[in-house]
């Protein structure tokens, strides 16, 4: 019996772990899941006779070890930052890992350690980072094969409301974590390439420097730039390409609305606000504008932004309640905590709520003299409030790159991402069994 211990339980772990046991009795796997609550591992396991829960913390180093040595593979869902924890004792007792989240610094110090060790750490096997990967790379090295040479490629991924249930004027609602939304972009300058010449786009030009998309069945869609789009030209073997974007998908309209908050100081993170728990929500939106008695606050940000009182933008902002005097009850709140108590309220994922994930990649390229380009689309929505196409998209690659592992499928070494043929080819195909299917279109540009 194949024993297979999963660090975490969350949101994106519910489809994983319902993938792992309905495999489990085919393939002989115990399997072993801990959480720093270890009711809601009770909950996804559902007393099935193959798993057992405990209540396990990352950061006691003996329970750690001792879980992991008596492990054949290990499945962290962690947060990025925390991988090299587990990370250690794999390499110290020889076992495996998985991670669907991005190779932290800390990862990558460890690489001549994992080489040493001769095991696998498979990280970016989620949806993004993950099924981008290898959707994107199934299609580069198919171009490739023909003699085709790639000029652009563009990417987008987007977790939004599925169409049924987007019933408010942002077209938008929580499906996932509210922090990383409130505070995305934040940080280094978001970085592009565009017809050979380097972008940087900084935090308060982000939301203004966007692109619109379309996607069949689900029409227009606009996206900003995503962190640095090139850090993976080399790995997908695009490193002289001319044309390299990476972006989130909004609805069209969001981010003109979302950039009143980035140029207002709304989402920053990194100061409180004096007496934030007596504030009303007009009373904070006005700390940010300058001192006038004489207008309302609708009219400084129409003035201060050059807005339309009469826009659209206006109107999402209204909706949104923030020229309410409503108290916002936060002690020593930072003015990103305080726009996601609103925006929770508001944006609130209701019960009969369902997500949706979208996913697209555009390549042009050039063969025989003439250029082409391939659409290729993939939308999954998700089937209830625990099997999201959130949890899905995330956790079935993790589940089905586990399964190839054991299976002796997967024979790579070190640390890795899913982008070569033997790991991507195999799991693509066994996603389309799940509704996971990209749709491509080229024509001739």
């Amino acid at each position: 019996m194949k024993k297979i211990f999963l660090i975490g339980a969350g949101l994106s772990a519910s489809t994983l772990i319902k993938y792992l046991l309905d495999n489990s009795e085919k393939h002989n796997w115990k399997l072993r899941v801990g959480d720093v609550s270890v009711d809601t591992v009770k909950e996804k396991l559902k007393g099935h006779k193959n798993a057992e829960a405990v209540e396990f913390d990352i950061f006691n180093e003996k329970q750690r070890s001792e879980e992991i040595k008596n492990a054949d593979i290990v499945i962290s869902m962690l947060p990025a930052r925390m991988h090299h924890l587990p990370a250690e004792s794999c390499i110290k007792y020889k076992k495996d890992m998985v991670t669907a989240s991005y190779v932290s610094d800390s990862l990558k110090e460890m690489k001549t350690d994992v080489e040493k060790s001769g095991i696998l750490i498979l990280n970016e096997i989620g949806v993004d980072p993950g099924i981008d990967h290898m959707s994107a790379m199934q299609i580069i090295d198919r171009i490739k094969e023909t003699g085709g040479e790639i000029t652009a490629f563009r990417s987008y991924t987007g977790g939004l409301v599925a169409p049924d249930f987007d019933n408010n004027p942002w077209n938008y609602k929580f499906t996932w974590n509210p922090r990383n939304v409130v505070v995305a972009g934040q940080g280094p300058a978001a970085k592009i390439i565009r017809n050979k010449k380097y972008k940087y786009i900084p935090y308060h030009q982000l939301f203004k420097r966007t692109e619109r998309t379309y996607v069949d069945g689900y029409g227009e869609f606009e996206v900003y730039p995503n962190r640095d789009s090139l850090k993976y030209r080399h790995s997908y073997g695009l490193d002289d390409i001319p044309t390299m974007i990476r972006g989130t998908m909004r609805r069209p309209g969001f981010c003109k609305a979302w950039n009143v908050f980035v140029q207002l100081g709304a989402t920053d993170d990194t100061y409180t606000l004096e007496d934030s728990g007596n504030m009303t929500y007009n009373d904070f939106v006005n700390t940010f504008l300058k001192y006038n008695p004489n207008l309302t606050t609708e009219e400084k940000i129409s003035e201060y932004l050059n807005i339309d009182e009469d826009s659209s933008v206006m109107y999402k902002l209204r909706w949104l309640g923030i020229f309410e005097n409503k108290k916002i009850g936060l002690k020593n709140a930072t003015p990103a905590q305080i726009l996601q108590k609103l925006l929770e309220e508001k944006w609130k994922f209701e019960e009969r709520d369902r997500d949706m994930l979208v996913m697209q990649h555009k390549f042009e390229y050039e063969i025989n003299g003439k250029k082409k380009e391939i659409c290729s689309s993939m939308v999954i929505e998700g089937e209830d409030h625990v099997h999201t196409a959130m949890s899905s998209t995330v956790g079935l690659p993790v589940g089905i790159a586990v399964k190839m592992i054991l299976t002796g499928k997967i024979k790579e070494k070190g640390i890795q991402i899913p982008i070569s043929k033997s790991i991507y080819d195999p799991i693509l195909e066994e996603l389309k069994e799940f509704g996971i299917n990209f749709k491509e279109k080229e024509r001739e540009i």
